[in-house]
Parts: structure tokens; sequence; C-alpha cells
């Protein structure tokens, strides 16, 4: 017992305060160290980060124990050995720090703040001609089981993957399209990216999620167009070779069995139509037909 005073008394001097007293700031900064703890374990608990997590907190008990019992060579050490640990944290969690800086930078909070003109007008990058001639290419392609993976790029370049490719430069047309993906042909194989009206490559190479939400039974057309999502602003199409169903896949999230409907809507959001920014909720776009709002 005396043994756990003492340990308290050396480590912990704070809880030997007499008087504590809470004011407003004190309430700010436990609200925000809150939130921060909560979207830490969130995004913990969504990456690979979570296996290792609980490894770390084994390894935490031990070296509690070592401190409790005064264990001097092993106190050693851990002290000459702690700012390795963070080192080799730091590379571990490497891809899963950038993606989150990168979901932070999206969230474009001085913009918000301080309103500029560069906001009053936003360019559409597709024809609606170049959204249903995907559609149509997409749903033959489910509707004969066969498979594809088209990227569509949004704000973010994807000159890295589109250069691990061969190069198309054509316009898009669901002719062209089902015909790339036509099974034994020399470039269905890989995935297509899009940009506005053109299919930039063909073949191309993408990153594989490591992602374990994703089921055992996706394969890695799908978890390709889930790792393209993770580090890019696009939006990947993907179409089951086994089963024919549509998936999409973006900001890392994958939603599977998509309809014409939902998969329509998703375009149209890439299409990115002139509009007034004002009428943006809750990041969706709501436009006006016939006198009804619908979502988009």
């Amino acid at each position: 017992m005396e043994t756990i005073k003492l340990w308290i008394t050396r480590y912990m001097p704070w809880l030997k305060a007499s008087k504590i007293t809470i004011g407003i700031t004190d309430i700010i900064e436990i609200i925000i160290l809150s939130f921060l703890v909560y979207s830490i374990l969130v995004w913990i608990k969504k990456t690979r980060a979570w296996t290792l997590l609980k490894g770390i907190l084994s390894l935490g008990f031990f070296v509690a124990l070592i401190y409790l019992f005064r264990m001097d060579t092993l106190t050693f050490l851990i002290g000459k050995g702690i700012n390795l640990v963070f080192t080799a944290a730091i590379i571990i969690f490497q891809p899963e720090l950038r993606r989150a800086l990168e979901h932070l930078g999206e969230k474009e909070i001085f913009s918000a703040l301080i309103p500029t003109g560069s906001s009053k007008e936003i360019i559409q990058r597709c024809s609606d001609r170049t959204v249903n001639e995907i559609i149509r290419a997409t749903l033959e392609m489910a509707k004969v089981k066969t498979g594809a993976l088209m990227v569509l790029e949004q704000n973010e370049t994807l000159e890295e993957y589109e250069r691990t490719g061969i190069n198309i430069d054509a316009v898009v047309s669901s002719q062209l399209l089902i015909n790339i993906f036509e099974h034994n042909t020399p470039l269905h194989d890989g995935a297509v990216i899009i940009k506005g009206d053109k299919i930039l490559s063909a073949t191309c190479y993408l990153p594989l999620s490591d992602s374990q939400l994703l089921g055992k039974e996706l394969g890695t057309r799908h978890r390709a167009g889930v790792g393209i999502s993770e580090v890019t602003d696009s939006l990947t199409i993907i179409v089951s070779e086994e089963t024919g169903k549509i998936s999409i896949a973006r900001k890392g999230e994958l939603r599977t069995g998509v309809n014409e409907e939902q998969l329509r809507e998703q375009l149209l959001m890439v299409q990115n139509k002139l509009i007034n920014p004002k009428m943006r909720l809750s990041g969706k776009i709501v436009r006006k037909k016939k006198g009804k709002k619908n979502e988009v």
C-alpha cells in the first residue's frame, strides 16, 4: 500500500492538490479533449491500428507494473527506448495518418470562416451525355456479369495511376467501355480512369485497401476500388464478375447492391453542374424541379 502511495506521489502529484477549481476554460478543454479522444478511437477502430492498439495496451499494462514495483533495469531500458517506439509508430501508421490529415483538409474550415470569391461558381466536370453513357455501360455489363472497374476523377489528380495503364484519350461511350472490359480482351484487366468527358487510360493499377471492414467475399477488384477512394477524392464504379452486382466506392466506403437511380445520384454529384452554392445543404446538392426539391 505504501508503494502505491509513493508511486502516486511521485508520478501524479496533481492528485495531492487540496483544492480544485473548475472554470469555463477547463470545461471547454475537457470537451475538446473528449472529442479528440473519441475521434482518435473511431479512427483506430476503422483501421488496422485496432489490432495493434490491443497489443500496445497489453504492453502498457506490463510497463505500469514495472514502474509500480520499481524494476530499475527495465525502467531504464523503457526510458531509453520510448523515443524509438514513437518513431516506429509514425512509420507504421504513416498511410493512416496521411489519410486522416487529408480528411481534415477536405473539411475546408478556413474557407467556411473566410468566404472567398472562388466559391461563387462551380464548373461541371462532365456532360449529361457522359453520365448516361457510363450508366448504360454499367447496367449492360452488370446484366451479363462482366467485371468492370471505372474511376472518375474529381478535384485530386489521378496522373500517378494513369501512368500505370495504357493511354486511351477517347470520348466516353458505352460501347467503348463495354469493349474495354470484355473478357479475354487485352485491356479488360485493371481500371479505367475517366476525367470529364474522356477516358484517359485503361489497365491501370490501383492501391489495394487493407481495411478490415471489407468482407472476405470481396475480391481484388473491390479492394482496389476502395483503395483508390481512400487516397483520393475519386468515385469508383465496380461491377462484380461473380454476381453482376454494382458497387460504388467513395471516401473509403463501399456501397454494394447499387441500382440505376442510386448510381445516377452519385454520378450527378460528380458531374457538379453550375449551381447556386446557397442551395447546398449538409453536403448534398438540392435541385429544384417542378416546384419540388429533390436531393441528388
